[in-house]
């Protein structure tokens, strides 16, 4: 919940006897902004809840805990609880009356008081009458918001060892623990994963429902044994048998291999029965300089159909920035002499091939490039 630096400044804070409880409460407040301060308030209530601190930082984190809530309804305060508990069952007077005054209302000359002059004030045959305890649990409940049952059955998750009576002394009335090498969470055998918000909470049991009997309208499930035969299953039923289904695969197998020429021409039957199939055929894009590498009379053909569609511009953008070869430039040729390509297509596809060919180091493979680009294209 708080860093080691946070809780030794909550812990210096606590050790404040000789400053007025309003100076230490100002002091809190500048070390801890407002969304902390629920927080370092429930890390209070457990140094009380496990008897880590002296009767004056007793009294101190008890002041801190009314004064951050001072401007607040006691209903709806969340340390109540922590107050009422501790007014019955401790056997301190001093802690019962300094606690029995938040419960009314805290005189106006507390605030000025030190911890050591409150003490000084105590007068043992001053014994306060203790209110109808109950009543204040009703309104604290009341107002306070709801929580559920099962997080309410949750308790502290650590439980700290008392087999070592030396360990749980109370320290000695001066305030201060043994000057040890760290802090003074250090002094006190106080680690940092005692202080949680996080309930242990108990395990319920959830078992699985049974199995509802089946109806007269309703179907059996058959769980059949092992010991009979393995099911022999028509893997063709609903399968797609129609042209389209094949025209995909042979596409799919296009673009890895070629095809020989009955196959490609069940593509080009495909296609041209239906008008709309080269739309579902499964070619992208990204797969076309596949295509054309390995099949360019299908691409051509896939092409030439797509031309008056919309999506022919980003064929058209990754057929120009493809590497310049025999089959690309089959493609180009073949669609420049069927239909009319745009002008700005041309140009660049053109000045691509140009700069390939400067930028080819090996003078015989720039000879070929150059003719075959000729060839082409004169």
């Amino acid at each position: 919940m708080l860093t080691p630096a946070e809780l030794d400044t909550l812990l210096g804070l606590l050790k404040e006897s000789n400053k007025p409880f309003e100076n230490i409460a100002q002091s809190f407040y500048r070390s801890f902004p407002k969304p902390e301060q629920f927080k370092v308030g429930c890390v209070i209530c457990m140094l009380l809840q496990d008897q880590l601190l002296t009767q004056t930082q007793r009294l101190v984190g008890f002041y801190l805990l009314y004064d951050i809530y001072r401007n607040e309804a006691l209903p709806t305060t969340p340390f109540v609880p922590i107050v009422l508990e501790t007014v019955e069952q401790t056997k301190d007077a001093v802690e019962r009356k300094f606690l029995l005054q938040f419960l009314t209302s805290p005189p106006k000359e507390l605030p000025k008081q030190t911890v050591r002059d409150f003490l000084a004030s105590h007068d043992p045959t001053d014994v306060p009458a203790i209110p109808d305890l109950d009543a204040f649990r009703r309104m604290h409940q009341e107002g306070a918001p709801e929580v559920s049952s099962r997080s309410a059955m949750g308790i502290r998750p650590t439980i700290r060892d008392s087999s070592d009576e030396a360990f749980w002394a109370r320290p000695p009335a001066e305030d201060s623990w043994p000057a040890e090498e760290g802090g003074a969470a250090e002094a006190l055998a106080l680690t940092f994963e005692e202080l949680t918000l996080l309930p242990y909470e108990p395990a319920w049991s959830r078992p699985v429902p049974p199995t509802l009997e089946a109806t007269a309208d309703e179907l059996f499930w058959l769980n059949v044994p092992h010991i009979l035969c393995e099911p022999m299953w028509d893997y063709t039923m609903c399968a797609d048998t129609s042209l389209g289904s094949e025209v995909r695969e042979l596409i799919a197998k296009a673009v890895k291999a070629p095809l020989p020429q009955a196959q490609q021409q069940v593509i080009f039957s495909g296609l041209e029965q239906d008008a709309k199939l080269v739309y579902h055929c499964g070619l992208t894009p990204r797969k076309l300089p596949d295509l054309v590498e390995n099949n360019p009379a299908i691409a051509i053909e896939v092409l030439l159909k797509l031309m008056s569609s919309s999506q022919i511009t980003g064929y058209f953008s990754v057929l120009v920035n493809m590497e310049m070869s025999l089959h690309s430039m089959e493609v180009v040729n073949r669609l420049t002499t069927a239909v009319d390509l745009p002008t700005e297509f041309v140009h660049l596809y053109i000045s691509n091939c140009i700069s390939s060919c400067e930028n080819i180091k090996d003078k015989y493979m720039q000879n070929r490039l150059v003719r075959l680009f000729f060839g082409f294209f004169s």
